[in-house]
């Protein structure tokens, strides 16, 4: 779905709270802002999607099957039983008129050529990172800078530390404008404040004077 707004959230970073009974779109809803979340295989782009969506997320996980043997590197995640093979949907209210659209792409390199689709009509992206995988995250940046997309990079902390913000930003060879953060996707507040990391940057690149670059 291409956003019909291609300006930054107006209201904003702010997120609005969800009711307990997870309410349907409101009927005032007009500018529909469209996010994605990329990244390597087994990163967590399923989960973060699920924690911070006010709707039943719409998933497309299947089970890992013997026919994936070879070609899908599940070594790094050998409890992984589940793999996203078209893409993960949710939605955030923003404001009574602003409605994010969060789309979690799969991280198979058999399925990359769904990510230029997947682009089309964002106003940006969360690359989520393992960084006991960090080189599985290159290409969802290569392909972000290629496309000019506004990006920020959440790693996602699982059991183990791992390397500290400034290693990773070395590592990715990050440029110093682009917002580095930790997040644990399993956990809502963490996920929904990479969200807010995100709108902030781009209402910075909205403000930011013509002839900059925008990244």
């Amino acid at each position: 779905m291409d956003s019909t707004n291609s300006d930054p959230p107006a209201a904003g970073p702010a997120l609005a709270e969800p009711s307990p009974e997870r309410a349907p779109l409101r009927g005032t809803a007009a500018d529909g802002l469209k996010i994605v979340v990329v990244g390597g295989f087994g990163v967590g782009k399923t989960t973060m999607v699920g924690s911070v969506s006010e709707i039943r997320p719409l998933s497309t996980e299947e089970l890992m099957t013997r026919a994936g043997e070879g070609i899908d590197e599940a070594d790094a995640v050998p409890e992984k039983t589940t793999t996203t093979v078209a893409f993960d949907f949710g939605r955030i209210t923003l404001n009574d008129r602003q409605v994010l659209y969060l789309f979690g792409a799969p991280g198979q390199q058999r399925f990359w050529f769904l990510w230029d689709q997947l682009f089309s009509g964002s106003l940006g992206a969360v690359v989520l990172v393992d960084t006991r995988r960090i080189e599985d995250s290159w290409y969802a940046i290569d392909r972000l800078e290629h496309h000019r997309m506004p990006f920020v990079v959440a790693v996602n902390r699982f059991a183990e530390r791992g390397p500290s913000l400034p290693k990773v930003r070395a590592a990715l060879d990050l440029d110093e404008h682009v917002p580095l953060v930790e997040c644990d996707a399993r956990l809502r507040e963490s996920s929904k404040s990479v969200l807010i990391e995100l709108v902030r940057h781009l209402t910075r690149l909205h403000d930011r004077p013509a002839g900059e670059d925008a990244r």
